[in-house]
């Protein structure tokens, strides 16, 4: 039976269709309780097939190890390896009570023909945040304005577009903030003695860069290089960097134990699945995740075991090879990340875990650095109408006539909705 306020609405919302149609958004509706609850039993079936292969994984972990050396050539999906026992259960300990930790994160305004200038504003927030110290945060934003034809165009002979570009750059740009942010720190520690107080960099997201695998060379070589020599920096300046992986939906470690799963003598995947990898033998609790598997393993504080992994585009990353380990921080099980000079180091990486843990039970369930830099890279749609406003003011200054924004970007700004 239909609700019969689903078809109320105002006359002249119905007039102009300013609404959404709850009338055939609820026929939609129909039946997703029953398909969630069939949905939910089939993942707590995967999960108990996870949890038995890991238990026989666990005796076997040598031996599964050495295979995944032998033939990571020949399975080609991604396997992570793992450096300690799949048992292993760790407590982390909070942070100390006085630590510094910094963090960026970026957005942008997407270059439009319908604006006044063909340009962009890539605008990092930059957050510092000292506990115990008595010393005031530092939270402000830095903005750039792409507007260069050489800037805005190069991309295209790579055939990747102007705002796919820009994101990439902005990547860039955030890795180069907490590297700054970092540089400053030592700086200031020569006279604060704040070399003394166990500092972390956290950035928002994976460490692992898939989107690089599929760039031409050319292209990835203005992406990935000036991103590792950031990270160089904060290694030298001895700061652990950390991703924080939110909402993983990574199947990386769960592949492991495809090798235990495995019908076959040895991995070899391209020899012995060539036409059905996506549906092998191997293949007995997809699509399930990482997180689930390590939601039913670990308690609030724990890390389970330390991964390497094996994404190829890690190739091409040197000495920063990327670890990661799932912590459960209490709200979620987090997937953190760290280059291989942090997760190597117990010194580093306990400190660096400390601190992660204590950030998101200040953050009430995420991080509260990376909270306050979201807040301060966000452009709003107030931030672009002044840049807009500041830029049709240069153009002016400048002697150029007919300024002005599309018909179509008029109209749309002065819509009755």
């Amino acid at each position: 039976m239909t609700h019969p306020n689903l078809n109320r609405a105002s006359p002249v919302l119905q007039r102009f269709g300013i609404m959404l149609d709850l009338i055939q958004l609820a026929r939609q509706m129909q039946g997703i309780s029953a398909h969630l609850t069939q949905e939910a039993e089939a993942a707590r079936r995967r999960v108990q097939i996870a949890q038995t292969l890991m238990a026989q994984a666990q005796t076997r972990q040598a031996e599964l190890v050495a295979a995944l050396q032998d033939w990571r050539d020949r399975v080609p999906f991604a396997v992570a390896e793992p450096i300690e026992p799949l048992e292993s259960r760790i407590a982390i300990a909070p942070a100390p009570e006085a630590h510094t930790v910094f963090a960026t994160d970026g957005s942008q305004i997407s270059p439009s023909h319908h604006e006044i200038a063909y340009c962009y504003l890539l605008n990092v927030g930059r957050v510092v945040l000292h506990y115990g110290q008595s010393r005031y945060p530092q939270i402000d934003s830095h903005p750039e304005v792409i507007y260069r034809p050489e800037e805005l165009y190069v991309s295209r002979q790579w055939g990747i577009g102007t705002e796919e570009w820009m994101g990439y750059r902005r990547t860039v740009a955030e890795a180069e903030a907490l590297a700054g942010l970092g540089a400053e720190r030592v700086h200031k520690g020569t006279e604060l003695t704040e070399s003394s107080v166990p500092q972390l960099a956290l950035t928002d997201g994976s460490l692992i860069y898939w989107f690089l695998e599929e760039l031409p060379t050319a292209a990835r070589d203005r992406i990935l290089p000036p991103i590792l020599a950031a990270w160089e920096q904060l290694r030298q300046a001895r700061i652990p960097l950390v991703g924080y992986v939110s909402a993983s939906r990574s199947g990386e470690a769960l592949n492991f134990l495809r090798l235990q799963s495995c019908p076959h003598t040895a991995p070899d995947c391209l020899s012995h699945c060539p036409d059905r990898l996506e549906k092998a033998p191997c293949q007995v609790f997809s699509p399930l995740r990482d997180v689930a598997l390590w939601n039913t393993a670990l308690e609030p504080g724990q890390r389970g075991p330390l991964w390497r992994s094996s994404a190829g585009i890690l190739d091409q990353y040197g000495a920063h090879q990327v670890y990661f380990c799932y912590l459960h921080v209490g709200s979620e099980i987090a997937r953190v990340e760290m280059p291989g000079w942090v997760a190597t180091d117990a010194t580093y990486r306990d400190a660096a875990l400390g601190m992660v843990l204590t950030q998101v039970q200040k953050g009430y369930g995420y991080p509260v650095t990376l909270a306050e830099a979201h807040n301060q890279a966000v452009v709003r749609g107030g931030d672009r109408t002044r840049f807009f406003a500041l830029l049709e003011r240069e153009m002016i200054r400048a002697g150029l006539t007919n300024v002005g924004t599309s018909y179509k970007e008029a109209r749309k700004r002065s819509s009755i909705a």
